[in-house]
């Protein structure tokens, strides 16, 4: 049965900029806002628009990774007439090879998405915080009569060179494409959301790989080629919120977007049409003890505030102790904050220690990480 749509999440990449984050788990694995994992997201947006087949191509570090998709039982896509299921790099007659690029990946998997009959192939990150649904974008696609549909969003000038950047005419189709450029002549930022018709992206798959030349990136080759080509590329324009969580720093800021006060990123609100889903971790109630404290902050259950905590994200089991205080600070599962210890701007990482009286970047802007299962005196 032929699908209008099926949707295939990118979720291999490495993450070295978020340290020892990733040294164990894939990125989109990692834990963020207390109660969730990064591939929440993607995953629960798809739920929302109703896309019933998904394909998450993993790689680096994919057990931890795999083990939590499951089924796809979390976002509800484990019945009869829906699929989700992973994609790792494998063993074929031609050898074993690594996914060497985004566009690499799809390719490897031709038989795979030909087996489901889609006419369009949503193709997605799983490292990107943002809630939405699809089904606009993939209207305007279908309307459009484009050959890809490629979703962007407003930047600031100033940060244009970190995206791939395109330029559109008056009907905002896409009329050039500069890869992080130097020298940006717009600033839409491609998002890495991409609705392809799949029988002109098989095609472009197939040819990419006979070129020993490229990167096999969408980016990189698919775009440019398609814009050599002259084929119809058609721009998205997302509103709201949305964010590369790729660096600590962004990491950090995306977890704070949650908490402050002009609620960017509104995660505890009833929208059933946007609700993000994941596992339920199980634990006991938190607890706020009768000299603990919080404000503008999010403590999932399990989580234990005997101290002081402000515009913070708790996750389960993390113990913040008696007169220690907490500032925009990400605690992770398992934390424990020692007794008069005072953190600020930090990252702690789950299991990780500070030890009692410890003073952490009280000064300091920028993020850092605190990652050590051990005591940790002073960075």
């Amino acid at each position: 049965m032929v699908k209008e749509v099926i949707a295939i999440v990118l979720a291999g990449g490495k993450g070295t900029r978020l340290e020892s984050l990733t040294k164990k788990i894939a990125k989109p694995a990692v834990s963020f806002a207390a109660k969730y994992r990064i591939i929440d997201f993607p995953l629960s947006n798809c739920a929302n628009s109703g896309i019933n087949t998904v394909g998450v191509l993993t790689q680096y570090e994919s057990t931890i990774l795999d083990s939590y998709i499951g089924n796809g039982e979390k976002w509800g896509l484990n019945g009869v007439h829906s699929l989700m299921t992973t994609l790792a790099p494998r063993q074929t007659e031609e050898g074993a090879n690594w996914y060497k690029g985004t566009a690499d990946a799809l390719a490897q998997n031709i038989e795979w998405i030909d087996s489901q009959e889609p006419e369009n192939v949503l193709i997605l990150s799983g490292d990107h915080i943002y809630k939405t649904t699809y089904n606009d974008m993939i209207n305007l696609h279908t309307e459009s009569n484009a050959d890809v549909t490629i979703s962007v969003i407003e930047v600031d000038p100033s940060e244009a060179s970190r995206f791939g950047i395109m330029a559109v005419d008056e009907k905002d189709e896409i009329v050039e494409f500069q890869e992080k450029p130097k020298v940006p002549k717009s600033n839409l930022a491609s998002m890495g959301i991409y609705v392809f018709k799949w029988k002109v992206l098989r095609k472009l798959l197939k040819d990419d790989m006979k070129n020993e030349d490229s990167d096999h990136d969408f980016g990189k080759n698919i775009i440019p080629m398609m814009l050599k080509k002259q084929m119809k590329l058609q721009a998205y324009r997302f509103k709201g919120y949305w964010r590369d969580v790729g660096t600590l720093a962004s990491l950090h800021q995306a977890n704070m977007d949650i908490v402050s006060d002009d609620g960017q990123l509104r995660l505890y609100d009833n929208d059933i049409h946007t609700r993000i889903y994941t596992e339920d971790t199980y634990s006991v109630p938190q607890y706020i003890g009768k000299r603990g404290s919080v404000k503008n902050s999010i403590v999932n259950q399990g989580g234990i505030i005997l101290g002081k905590v402000d515009s913070c994200v708790v996750s389960n089991e993390a113990l913040i102790n008696t007169d220690a205080e907490c500032t925009r600070c990400v605690i992770m599962s398992g934390a424990v904050i020692g007794k008069r210890a005072k953190v600020k701007n930090a990252i702690i990482a789950p299991n990780a220690v500070v030890m009692d009286d410890a003073q952490i970047n009280l000064e300091g802007d920028k993020i850092i990480l605190i990652s050590s299962s051990k005591a940790v005196k002073e960075l």
